[in-house]
């Protein structure tokens, strides 16, 4: 996967997100839940979810315990160790999956990344997507890392990130108090005009991740 396609989808989610009734809001991690189970399409073990998406089992409680408040999977105990709960898909969780990947596809921009691709191949890269867990605060590094211009803003970031400004501002903040990135005065501009710019170290973290975006790989449909 490039990382201009996860950078596509990811922004695409976001502003999906913000639109979505807070009652029934996913994260990005539970959407991508939702799409693995559709696309398994048989039930899973929340220990093989959580290896997945390389989280820890209270984490992975949390987030199908929410999905299942929802009705979008059934959680149901294992036939041979009743601690092992298995989790499938609902009738309501494909649907509402299938519409989740739609008004994601119908996000993206003519001439970005998969503006032209189906909706059920959002959800296969939002499947994939699903293994690399990304704080806002590194969405924030990537789209820096990804700016060849080098002269990305907080309003611009917000814009390319499809997140809310106070999140983009919060994140920028911890990212300097933790030396990934500066604060560089436009010449010309406002006292409050500024780019952000990664650091060195921020630098280092972002291609790092990006190498693991990179090596993530896209189900594509089986030959006939």
């Amino acid at each position: 996967m490039e990382l201009r396609e996860y950078m596509s989808v990811r922004r695409a989610y976001n502003l999906v997100r913000q639109e979505t009734e807070s009652v029934c809001r996913l994260t990005f991690e539970e959407f991508a839940i939702l799409c693995r189970l559709a696309l398994v399409d048989s039930p899973m073990k929340t220990s093989d979810i959580a290896e997945y998406q390389g989280a820890l089992r209270p984490t992975m409680t949390h987030r199908t315990n929410h999905l299942a408040s929802l009705g979008y999977i059934d959680r149901d105990e294992g036939t041979i160790d009743r601690r092992n709960i298995v989790c499938s898909i609902s009738d309501d969780g494909r649907k509402f999956a299938n519409e989740l990947a739609s008004r994601t596809r119908a996000k993206i921009p003519v001439g970005q990344p998969l503006a032209r691709t189906s909706a059920d191949r959002i959800c296969k890269y939002v499947d994939a997507m699903g293994s690399v867990y990304c704080t806002a605060g590194e969405l924030v590094m990537l789209a820096l890392y990804a700016d060849e211009t080098n002269n990305s803003t907080v309003t611009s970031l917000v814009e390319r990130l499809g997140l809310l400004q106070p999140t983009v501002s919060m994140s920028v903040g911890a990212l300097v108090e933790k030396e990934l990135v500066v604060r560089v005065h436009i010449e010309g501009g406002s006292a409050r005009s500024m780019y952000i710019v990664l650091t060195e170290k921020g630098f280092e973290i972002a291609e790092q991740i990006a190498r693991k975006i990179s090596r993530l790989v896209v189900r594509r449909r089986p030959r006939s």
